[in-house]
């Protein structure tokens, strides 16, 4: 690289880097030229690279290239840094964003020192973000043959930046009229959000670009990057998280296209369908004219050659109670493919019904081409959930790959609750996890643990069916709260996206078996003057009543980590030309404190071929290339590690200690020559290369 010299602006901008280098073109499979030109991996969200100069007989070699700890100029304030947000690699620099006040941040490759830095001014838009330090990385584009960064931010603006110099790029969107930002290079795209939005032209205020929106009509906000789809540049975004909302209203999460070249606004899907559209019947009580959220928090993919993005998106407002707005809430908790040129939807499919779960649909589709018997070639789209099911589809036609069919769901007890009668139920591939929790998952090391656990299950009233309802306080049959599995942080979850090998069709996925206890309690108990609506809901989820485990001084099953089956958090290979399961291993290795408890317990002396090992609850952070699969974990004695895995088999092949646990996701790219793998850690990142 050469010789960097660094200038000062008020915009916190920081450097000019001289840079050599070609570009790849994103496909669906990641690029030859050693970039990773998306955080994941590329439009099709495989996290797979082409490139495998570390092996499996070279694994164990890795070292620490470099860790970068939130090292900023002067006068540039990160604040905490969360392990959330995954670096790109195009133009021989790293791109990523960093902290709450989601900073954009180029690193030099084999360093991982800061080249420069662009920081929006603070604004009370971006003050409120529950968000804000959820900034999962920075999208990248080439205007004129120049290379562009383009970011969005907690307070739900757009910037596009010279990759080179990070300064905003001239003649490029519009000037936002709040202090501090800069002339060009920006756009405010609530303005364009809610131009049309009844509950706005209703409330004749004044549009006020530094405050936008009153949170008594709502508040919207961004955490995953942008996708740039044939020059068509789309825009998801987040919302208040639904488990802490406590009135009714709040603005609906609509897609936004704009020109990559100009910044100019093209148009706008909406989420939750108007008189006339598609979908506008599945909202019952006039909900549609109130109710928001629908957000497309997690990653989008696209196919770039049809020119469809691909959209997952999360329920409507408030999680697990939905009485104020009956019906099947389209375009909740879906899957939705729309036209990059007009915004028009092409097709979708709803993966749950009135989502009352918080079954957000959590990690971007994956697309990847497959050879399934009997129908030949189909361009495939992979959504991974966290209700523990991989729904598969023909990207092109929404078709299912295999059956989906409605299957008949719990009531609810709560008496303002409609649920809807049927869901969706995939037939093919099985479940990667638990799904409720049924006699069948109950642990038979012996009979006589069996019995054990069966007794323990009713005693605490923990079997309980797919989609099971939540209940509420006081109710008549005197339940009390549902066990809801998976729970709420899956199953799948955006902490442990999925990674993929486009050229055999395999599909790698993390996940952690929780449920999720959930009795609801009047809104009243939680709600105060920060919320988001005027009205309060009549539940909302309560805090702090969940089933308290009876003291057990001389427990038989003492030691056994559950008792239902495990592993606590699992790796699961499934080959998605058949819908079959190739393996299944534990997420890292169980604590050797746990695992020789287990080993004590005298019900289980003698047990053949006895596995202590129940990995680790949460998510690993994947990645894939032609032969390993890279996962992050802990071993037995508790050090964080970076595993690789041998793809066929799920056979550990390598284990290097790393100083900090990896989490969310990885990315790998060649620098020079030298291919390098970084993972994101509480605090920056950490990458290790070959020495």
């Amino acid at each position: 690289m050469a010789n960097v010299s660094r200038t000062w602006t008020r915009y916190a901008f920081v450097g000019v880097a001289v840079i050599v280098g070609t570009l790849g073109i994103a496909g669906l499979i990641a690029q030859q030229s050693g970039e990773w030109p998306n955080i994941t991996g590329g439009n099709s969200s495989t996290r797979y690279a082409s490139f495998d100069q570390i092996n499996a007989s070279n694994f164990n070699t890795l070292k620490v290239a470099w860790e970068w700890r939130g090292e900023v100029p002067p006068g540039v304030e990160l604040g905490d840094i969360n392990a959330r947000g995954l670096p790109i690699y195009v133009e021989n620099l790293l791109y990523t964003t960093s902290g709450p006040r989601r900073t954009v941040i180029a690193m030099d490759p084999v360093t991982g020192k800061t080249i420069w830095t662009f920081q929006e001014p603070e604004t009370p838009r971006h003050a409120y973000s529950m968000r804000s330090n959820h900034g999962k990385g920075v999208a990248y584009t080439r205007i004129n043959g120049r290379g562009v960064i383009l970011v969005t931010t907690p307070g739900f603006f757009l910037h596009a930046l010279d990759a080179k110099t990070g300064q905003p790029l001239e003649n490029w969107g519009t000037a936002v009229p709040v202090r501090g930002f800069p002339k060009t290079g920006s756009v405010d795209m609530l303005k364009d959000l809610i131009a049309d939005w009844q509950p706005w032209l209703d409330a004749k205020l004044p549009y006020d670009p530094a405050n936008g929106l009153p949170l008594s009509l709502g508040y919207i906000t961004t955490s995953s990057p942008p996708i740039v789809v044939n020059d068509v540049l789309i825009v998801g975004n987040s919302a208040e998280q639904g488990y802490n909302q406590t009135r009714i209203e709040n603005v609906p999460g609509d897609i936004l296209g704009y020109d990559a070249r100009t910044g100019k606004f093209l148009w706008k899907f909406h989420v939750i369908p108007r008189p006339g559209e598609f979908g506008h019947d599945t909202w019952e009580n006039d909900a549609w004219k109130w109710t928001g959220d629908v957000s497309s928090w997690a990653p989008m993919s696209a196919d770039t050659t049809r020119g469809i993005v691909y959209i997952p998106t999360n329920g409507a407002t408030i999680d697990y109670f939905g009485g104020f707005r009956p019906g099947h809430n389209l375009f909740s908790t879906s899957v939705i493919a729309l036209d990059v040129k007009t915004g028009k939807r092409v097709w979708h499919q709803q993966l749950v019904h009135h989502d009352i779960w918080n079954y957000d649909t959590p990690t971007p589709p994956m697309l990847m081409d497959v050879n399934v018997a009997g129908k030949g070639k189909i361009p495939g789209l992979f959504q991974v959930t966290k209700q523990a099911w991989v729904y598969s589809y023909n990207r092109h036609t929404g078709e299912p790959i295999w059956p989906i069919v409605e299957r008949p769901a719990p009531a609810s007890l709560v008496p303002e609750e409609r649920l809807a009668k049927t869901q969706p139920h995939v037939t093919r591939p099985a479940p990667f996890d638990l799904q409720g929790r049924t006699e069948a998952h109950l642990i038979d090391y012996t009979p006589e643990v069996r019995k054990l656990a069966l007794a323990r299950a009713k005693e605490m009233d923990l079997l309980a069916p797919l989609f099971a309802a939540p209940t509420h306080r006081g109710n008549k049959e005197g339940k009390g709260p549902a066990n809801i599995c998976p729970g709420g942080g899956g199953g799948a979850n955006i902490t442990g996206p999925p990674a993929g090998d486009p050229v055999n069709g395999i599909l790698f996925i993390t996940s952690t078996s929780g449920c999720s206890p959930t009795l609801l309690a009047p809104a009243s108990e939680r709600d105060n003057d920060k919320m988001t609506g005027k009205t309060l809901a009549a539940w909302i989820t309560s805090r702090g009543e969940k089933p308290t485990p009876p003291a057990r001084p001389n427990d038989p099953l003492a030691g056994i980590p559950d008792i239902f089956k495990g592993p606590s958090g699992r790796l699961v290979a499934i080959d998605m030309n058949t819908g079959e399961h190739l393996w299944m291993t534990p997420h890292g290795d169980s604590p050797t404190t746990q695992q020789e408890a287990m080993r004590a317990n005298p019900l289980l002396k003698g047990v053949p071929n006895l596995d202590t090992n129940w990995g680790r609850r949460g998510h690993a952070a994947l990645a894939a290339t032609p032969t390993l699969l890279f996962a992050t974990g802990q071993t037995a004695d508790n050090r964080p590690h970076l595993f690789a895995l041998d793809k066929k088999t799920g056979k550990r092949v390598g284990a290097v200690a790393t100083p900090r646990l990896g989490a969310y996701g990885l990315m790998t790219y060649i620098h020079a020559g030298k291919q390098y793998i970084v993972m994101p850690v509480n605090g920056g990142y950490t990458a290790l290369t070959l020495p």
